[in-house]
């Protein structure tokens, strides 16, 4: 296994550019499924994720090639309807093969999901919709069976925000017969992202971004071309390592108005945040001052942003409170940023972290895939040699983020364990 090795203390200065969102792109992978045909993605990260998504598209029968960031996927050839445990355990988002397979096929069988250790995400609101739609769902030795002759317009009003959900049911709603209304959806950006594309494919999609989406179904899709959003998250991420080093940052690939909670906690903590002609300029002050956040569905806080944030406050001036409202189990990286040197209490879901002038370089371990992305940042401000291992995290989600932070300055390696 690889490790990252950082010398901290180097003010980071230059451009960077965003890779395309994961979480944008696995979503779109998926929806190729709902008619056959060659679609090409383009502005695709090479990431872990990534390609555990193409091994269960190819698994169904699906031909897949890539080219740079472009990937192109011809899904004429599909024949199954099952994506396997083998697949499905190590990426959540696998289950949302799900619905695109029940759309055009009439049935589906797939294995219950896992992922990353950051608490219970069921998969509940994904099958009580599927239901709704008409699907005769069984849950039998760890899989999840679907079946319908034809899925069926209707109103579903979800009990509480589920980005997945709200994913899962607009794809399979998009060839359902009549009229689907999606109420208290998610507003995320990369449900936007999606929309659009299925809408390339054909699709009769309205109000993706609000609470409340109207899907008109038609008889059939087809497969279009499409470039993925730059990847919100990986330009948050950055912003916060400008402001920690006291650097200068210029972001390109960056749509700004997709962090405005971000960007309003950061200035609230001094850090200079600009915007002109497409590329973010972050600027950090010599220390950043303590701000509290409360994590909340977007537009509020990202969950996303939080381990990073946290980091940020490691080393701010006084005291802030940080509340996490999302997953119950994201405060895992606070035993690692504590060897660091850090002044974190944990008190159930909020943590007070209490500024300390310097952090110290450590051996830390990743939990994680944010988590990992905070430990960087301590190490880039610490005091002498950090070494961040189960970096295998990391490269679920960050493209070549060492190599973006060393031309940014940064004194930062990868090396086999």
């Amino acid at each position: 296994m690889d490790k990252l090795i950082i010398k901290g203390g180097k003010k980071l200065k230059g451009d960077v550019t965003v890779s395309g969102s994961k979480n944008a792109s696995l979503p779109i992978f998926v929806a190729t499924i709902l008619a056959p045909g060659i679609n090409q993605i383009s502005n695709v990260p090479f990431l872990r994720d990534i390609n555990t998504t193409i091994k269960v598209l190819e698994s169904l029968g699906a031909h897949v090639e890539g080219n740079g960031n472009i990937v192109k996927i011809d899904t004429t050839g599909i024949n199954s309807h099952e994506a396997t445990y083998d697949l499905v355990k190590t990426m959540r988002a696998s289950v949302l093969v799900l619905g695109p397979l029940l759309a055009r096929f009439g049935k589906a069988r797939v294995s219950l999901p896992g992922g990353c250790a950051i608490g219970a995400r069921p998969i509940n609101l994904h099958l009580k919709g599927l239901q709704a739609l008409g699907a005769e769902i069984t849950l039998e030795h760890g899989y999840v069976e679907a079946r319908c002759r034809q899925l069926k317009g209707a109103r579903i009003n979800f009990d509480v925000s589920t980005v997945g959900g709200t994913e899962h049911l607009m794809m399979a709603a998009a060839t359902a017969k009549g009229e689907t209304l999606l109420e208290n959806a998610a507003r995320e950006p990369e449900i936007v992202d999606l929309a659009l594309y299925l809408n390339r494919m054909g699709a009769k999609i309205e109000g993706a971004g609000t609470d409340t989406i109207r899907i008109q179904g038609v008889s059939e899709l087809a497969a279009a071309d499409y470039e993925v959003m730059p990847d919100r998250i990986e330009a948050g991420t950055f912003m916060i390592a400008a402001a920690m080093t006291g650097g200068e940052i210029r972001i390109h690939r960056m749509k700004l108005e997709h962090l405005d909670a971000l960007s309003f906690k950061m200035q609230d903590a001094g850090v200079e945040i600009t915007s002109r002609d497409g590329v973010v300029m972050v600027k950090g002050p010599r220390r950043v001052k303590s701000v509290n956040i409360k994590t909340r569905p977007y537009p509020g806080f990202p969950t996303d942003m939080q381990a990073q944030f946290m980091a940020m406050m490691c080393v701010a001036d006084g005291a802030s409170v940080i509340s996490e409202n999302i997953f119950e189990n994201r405060f895992m990286h606070v035993s690692e940023l504590q060897r660091f040197g850090a002044d974190i209490t944990v008190e159930g879901s909020t943590a007070t972290v209490k500024g300390v002038k310097k952090l110290s370089g450590a051996p830390v371990m990743a939990t994680d895939l944010r988590a990992s992305a905070s430990l960087i940042l301590a190490g880039l401000t610490a005091e002498g040699t950090t070494e961040v291992t189960r970096i295998y995290h990391l490269d679920r989600g960050y493209e070549s983020i060492e190599k973006k932070f060393a031309a940014l300055g940064a004194d930062i390696v990868r090396v086999k364990e």
